[in-house]
């Protein structure tokens, strides 16, 4: 008997385990049994192990690219700030699913649900960077896209000490702090 939830079991079992385990460190088999079911009713469910990763992460990537393309209309000075605050929104809203991606992160980035994030990602960057193209500039935006995701996931690991409210704001001005320019030095 196939229960009406198993679906959304199977979403959240394999949720859990490829945030404890890893995406690799975690079988079909394993999520079956977290579940309580056959290896067949979840492939009844989900094709394949990529496909139940496909639609964990397809709400996150959908607004990743609605963040994109919004971002692509407004002019460099305010495409910025709409970035990192964005940026730091979408890492909240998806902590589990960025925990998730980040565990298996160079390997994962070739599946092709992923494939996308990875090219998005290379152009939030540059936009994080500016017109500014030294060292300093890339590694500060680079700085802030990994920092941004893991400070939001990280943060479940330890007792709340902040309010979504106020890491949101201190995430915010962490990441304008790291992009500021360097004062010029005489």
């Amino acid at each position: 008997m196939v229960r009406s939830n198993t679906r959304d079991e199977i979403l959240a079992a394999a949720a859990r385990l490829f945030a404890a385990s890893g995406y690799k460190g975690t079988s079909l088999h394993d999520i079956a049994v977290d579940v309580g079911c056959s290896k067949a009713a979840l492939l009844y469910h989900f094709s394949s192990k990529e496909a139940i990763l496909t639609e964990l992460c397809a709400p996150a990537i959908a607004d990743l690219e609605q963040l994109f393309e919004a971002l692509g209309t407004l002019p460099a000075d305010r495409a910025r700030t709409a970035a990192v605050e964005g940026f730091v929104d979408l890492s909240m809203r998806y902590r589990k699913e960025i925990q998730i991606i980040y565990g298996d992160l160079p390997s994962l980035l070739q599946q092709p649900a992923l494939q996308n994030v990875h090219r998005m990602t290379i152009r939030i960057c540059e936009i994080l960077a500016g017109s500014d193209d030294s060292a300093a500039a890339i590694v500060a935006a680079k700085l802030v896209l990994a920092g941004i995701p893991a400070i939001a996931f990280g943060i479940d690991y330890e007792a709340p000490r902040y309010s979504d409210e106020v890491l949101r704001a201190a995430l915010i001005e962490a990441a304008n702090r790291a992009l500021a320019p360097l004062p010029e030095t005489r």
